[in-house]
Order: C-alpha cells, then structure tokens, then sequence
C-alpha cells in the first residue's frame, strides 16, 4: 500500500479511515463488496484518508449527486489521485470545466451520438456473434480474455479507424493509466499513448475521412484548430475510456447473470425486458471512481473542506443507496426510475453512454440466442482489482454443448 499522508489540521479524527483506493484490502472478496464495507463500516457520508497523499471519499449518494455537477465548488481540473497524478493527467475535455469543456465534447459527440451508434448496430451485433461462436461449442469460456476484452476494443478501434491488430499494445497502455501497478509511472505511460497516436493523427491531417480522429485533428475549438497535443490528449483520453470501462462492465453484469439463473430465464422467456435489464444491471455495477478538487473552503456533510482538497467519489455508491433506490440490492429488471451515476453527471455526463448500453444489449441478445443456460465454472476464483475502473480480471464460464 502507499504511505501514509499526515492528517490536515481541519480533518476530524473520526473521519479518517486506512483505505487505498488502488489496493484496498479484501478487495478480492469482490470490487463492489469492498466499497459497500467501507460505507457501512464508516459513519460518515464523507471520509478522508490517508492514502494517496491524502484525500477524501465521498460514500453517500446523496452527498455525490450534489457534488458531481457543481463544477463551481468542485473542479474537474483533478480526476484522479494522488493529487500530483492528477495535476498530470489533464484528460480532454474531463479536466476542464465550464465553458471550456463544451467544444471538445462536442467533437466526441459527433461519433458518439445515438444516431451514429445506431449505424454501427449490425457490426456490432455480427462481431458480438462471431466472438461467441468461436467458442460456444466447447461448452466454457473465460469471458474475460475470449470475449470482454475483445467486443468493445474492436468496436472502438473501427470507430477511430485503427488497426486490430494493436489490440494489446493499447489495452495494456489504457491499463498501465488506469490500473497503476508501480511498474510504470505516469508520464512514462501518457508518452507510449503518445507515441502510438503521433503517425496515425498524422496521417489524417492530409486526408478527409470521418473517423473519431480525423473528427479530432480538423476540428476547432473557439473558433482555432485544436494544436498537436490538444489532438494527442483528446485521442488519449477517448481510447482509455473506449478500452477499458464497457470491458469490465460486461464482466461484472455476466458474473451477475451467471450467479442468477432465474433472471436469465426472464431474459430468455422475455427478450423485451432487455434494454431494461440493461439500465439496472448499470445501476447496480458502476464501475467508475473520479474525484473533483474542492474550489473553496467551505463546508460539507458538516465537516470543514479547505480549497484544494480532492473528493475521490465511488460510483457504484450511489445506485445502491437505499436513499435514492429502494432494495438496492436487489437487480429488479421492473425497476422504473433508478438512479446512479455509473455514466457520471452534469457537464461530463460519459459521451460514450449509448456506445456502451448497446454494447451490453447486443452481447445479452446474440449470448442468449446461443447459449441460453450458463453458470460459473466450478470452483472457479475470481480476481478483482480497484482503481479509477474496477476490474474482474478472470469470468471462467461453463454450459451444456
């Protein structure tokens, strides 16, 4: 684990609580287990630790729903910690706030729109069945590495036009981001990414096609064409999101569908439910952490904040807030009107959402129409990781040939 941080003379004792957000212990009793336990386990709604240099987490869904969109109090200027990581990071446009986020979005939203997403439906609905049928016949899998890991980067990969082939090379760069394990730094990290993009943004600038990087390097942002690293940057920050979170979204919703033969009968019986199954199935799994960095002092959950300080915020925390959703526990494929924050909210609501919740649907689709009946392998361990995208590294899935 990291060091320990000296408590602020304005943080109370009973807020402090020993958690690692990137390691935190007992983390391989399962991602959303460990962050319950810590919500349970603290008495406040707002706690700060030591980890990290030092920071606070945000437990109730309550308090996140507030701070998520008041970018006037809570800045986006850091997402991630520690808080010299973040100072580093600079994601475009996560990083900025109002009103200088709003064209750089504008630019991931001319690929990500729902419209353009419904073109892509029948590729992806035919890679979706081609990754199952390799498969299906051997009657198991390992969902993660055979299927998970594969549907949204190739997905993503011919949204941006970039060869298949690098699959690997920039899952393991959007992991050595995303997934920080000490082998490789930060700065280290962001320069692989860069390296990689450099030739294929290059490239573009002569040519007029309508992928998400050409989108990228002959767009504008207050009226000037974005510069080389703004390009750089954008394409980064789209490729960590495009690479990693719907991958461990579809591995947390199948161990979910795994452990529950009785939800996947309504499925199966019912296909109509899907979309909705979809919406609660994100609900109950988010995945996300992101901090903000307080702008002001002031005061919060009746505790003093002081200008400077980051608030690390848990996701999955909010759609099982027994406040905003009743039994949330419970996956209720009739639930109406849920709420949670697994795509974020306000000015930075995830661009990338209809991409993903067609994902999800399309997979449950084509995985029932092949193999109806499925379960977890016996014995079989699962491995979890924490950070600013929970993991399930390993989903070994069995069912009748």
């Amino acid at each position: 684990m990291t060091q320990l941080t000296e408590r602020p003379a304005h943080v109370p004792e009973d807020r402090i609580v020993d958690f690692d957000v990137y390691n935190p212990e007992g983390v391989e009793e399962g991602f959303h287990e460990i962050f319950q336990k810590l919500h349970d386990d603290a008495g406040h709604d707002l706690v700060w630790t030591p980890r990290n240099e030092g920071h606070w987490i945000a437990l109730g869904g309550e308090l996140m729903l507030d701070i998520w969109p008041d970018h006037r109090k809570f800045s986006s200027r850091i997402i991630v910690v520690p808080k010299s990581v973040g100072e580093q990071h600079q994601m475009l446009p996560s990083t900025l706030d109002p009103p200088h986020h709003r064209d750089f979005r504008n630019l991931l939203n001319t690929t990500l729109s729902p419209s353009a997403i419904k073109n892509k439906e029948d590729d992806i609905r035919r890679m979706a069945g081609d990754l199952i049928d390799k498969f299906v016949e051997a009657g198991r899998c390992n969902f993660t590495t055979e299927y998970a890991e594969l549907l949204p980067i190739a997905v993503f990969l011919g949204i941006v036009n970039l060869p298949q082939s690098d699959a690997k090379l920039l899952k393991k760069l959007a992991d050595d981001i995303v997934h920080p394990n000490g082998t490789v730094d930060y700065p280290d990290a962001k320069q692989g990414f860069f390296d990689y993009l450099e030739p294929h943004l290059e490239e573009r600038r002569n040519g007029n096609a309508d992928d998400m990087l050409s989108v990228f390097v002959h767009g504008k942002v207050d009226g000037r064409p974005l510069t080389k690293e703004e390009c750089l940057i954008l394409s980064m920050q789209a490729l960590m999101a495009g690479l990693d979170t719907v991958v461990n979204m579809l591995g947390f919703t199948f161990e979910f569908l795994a452990r529950s033969p009785d939800h996947v009968l309504k499925l199966r019986e019912s296909p109509e439910f899907i979309p909705g199954a979809v919406n609660e199935l994100i609900r109950r799994f988010g995945v996300v952490n992101v901090a903000r960095e307080v702008r002001m002092d002031l005061e919060c959950d009746g505790t003093e904040l002081k200008q400077g300080d980051v608030v690390m915020m848990i996701s999955s925390l909010v759609g099982t807030d027994e406040k905003l959703n009743k039994c949330p526990f419970d996956v209720d494929f009739d639930r109406a009107g849920s709420k949670h924050t697994t795509f974020g909210k306000g000015v930075h609501f995830c661009p990338g959402t209809h991409l993903a919740v067609t994902e999800l649907r399309i997979t449950i689709e084509e995985w029932l129409k092949r193999i109806p009946e499925f379960s977890l392998a016996p014995n079989a361990r699962l491995t979890y990781r924490s950070g600013i995208v929970g993991t399930l590294d390993r989903l070994p899935l069995i069912w009748k040939k």
